[in-house]
């Protein structure tokens, strides 16, 4: 097989590193790639938003199968436009990526068809949103409606955090805003293969949003992740199945949307249950860099059958993986450019490029977050110590990194 990738961060990396495993595949290409990447696929110049230009080279070069990474291509319709080419894809349409790309579109169905989240109320002008604010007081979550590239939400713990997330969201022309309920609990991830009604769960993963120890700070795109989740027991896990990842993918057929590719379920477990925070389209990342090294089966074999409509039966490892951020200084609110990185070849773990570029020579800054450092090991403090050694080792001076990634599952 000949197989390709739509995307350049480190979920794009970690989806490459687990097509690469495949004993089926001869050559993977990456649109656009990135730096890490190169010694397992070639990387072509063709931006993931240039839709036009992926179906051309698929065409081209007789892709057999193609996986997106993004959001963002997704909700510009690539998917779509290699559909009405013939062209294999793994991914949902424009229509049923705004499971991801609307949270007002997620919420109306988990509404409609009991799917447990948290209370909620869409507002598309600012002065009723302010009004139902203050009328609920915080803490409250703000979330802006469209593809936020996992910002565009404020857990505001105080009056002001909120209205002044509002000021914002309502600054954007025509922007919507979903007001939540506060849910309370252990956050994890739960990432399945769908195809229509069938629904492959994966092994569970927990990000840790805020940019600083302690869960302190604003909302980032996710600063570290570990799995498998020692407190998420297969019970729990079966739960959010039954209740939660399959329902939905139900629920998108019934409405006329049905759902192919990584559906990605943001889980709360809270003392009334688990509950909902959000759905995406796509793999998460940072969990995808610590669940796909744990995935003993063809990665490949999976997504083929279960376009063909056939499961498979996933086979796991049973170590622990844990992914340390490496973000730029300012990161999520601004990033560095050009700031060298060394120290990478004395590294043991595993490191996923998230944003990096190549400049004169050297590996340099080239994003918000930029390096992801992956230890595999058979306990949890085992991959916190070998992790932490190893970031240890990388030298820039306009990165930083939390120190407590799994420390709430210790």
């Amino acid at each position: 097989m000949k197989v390709l990738v739509i995307g350049k961060g480190g979920r794009e990396h970690a989806l490459v590193h687990a097509v690469s495993r495949s004993a089926r595949v001869k050559k993977i290409y990456a649109a656009p790639g990135n730096p890490g990447m190169k010694n397992l696929a070639e990387c072509v110049n063709i931006s993931d938003s240039d839709v036009e230009g992926l179906v051309a080279f698929a065409k081209e070069n007789a892709i057999d199968l193609t996986i997106v990474g993004p959001e963002s291509a997704l909700s510009l319709g690539v998917v779509d436009a290699f559909q009405k080419e013939g062209l294999k894809i793994f991914g949902p349409t424009k229509d049923a990526a705004q499971v991801e790309s609307s949270k007002d579109f997620a919420k109306a169905i988990m509404a409609k068809y009991g799917i447990p989240t948290a209370n909620y109320q869409t507002f598309d002008n600012k002065e009723d949103a302010i009004h139902y604010v203050k009328s609920e007081g915080a803490p409250i979550v703000i979330k802006e409606d469209g593809l936020k590239a996992g910002k565009g939400v404020t857990v505001a713990h105080t009056l002001k955090e909120a209205l002044d997330a509002l000021d914002i969201a309502f600054d954007i022309p025509g922007n919507k805003v979903v007001i939540e309920e506060c849910l309370v609990g252990f956050e994890f991830s739960l990432i399945c293969f769908v195809c229509d009604d069938i629904v492959l769960p994966m092994q569970v993963a927990q990000d840790h949003k805020c940019a600083y120890d302690g869960d302190k700070g604003p909302n980032t795109g996710g600063m570290g992740v570990y799995s498998p989740v020692r407190k998420i027991t297969p019970e729990i896990i079966d739960e959010a199945m039954h209740s939660i990842m399959i329902p939905m993918a139900k629920a998108m057929v019934k409405e006329g949307h049905p759902f192919t590719g990584f559906l990605y379920g943001g889980l709360m477990l809270t003392e009334h249950g688990i509950k909902t925070i959000e759905f995406n389209a796509r793999f998460g990342d940072p969990e995808a860099e610590v669940i796909l090294p744990r995935l003993k089966t063809d990665f490949c074999d999976i997504i083929e059958n279960i376009m063909n409509h056939s499961k498979t039966e996933l086979e796991w490892d049973d170590q622990v993986t844990l992914g340390v951020v490496m973000a730029s200084d300012g990161y999520p609110a601004s990033s560095t450019k050009d700031a060298v990185i060394e120290g990478l070849d004395d590294v043991d773990s595993m490191i996923f490029h998230m944003g990096t570029a190549e400049k004169d020579g050297n590996l340099v800054t080239a994003g918000g977050r930029v390096l992801i450092v992956v230890s595999k090991e058979d306990t949890l403090q085992e991959a916190y110590d070998k992790a932490y050694a190893d970031v240890e080792k990388i030298t820039c001076d306009k990165l930083f990194y939390r120190h407590d990634i799994g420390k709430k599952d210790m």
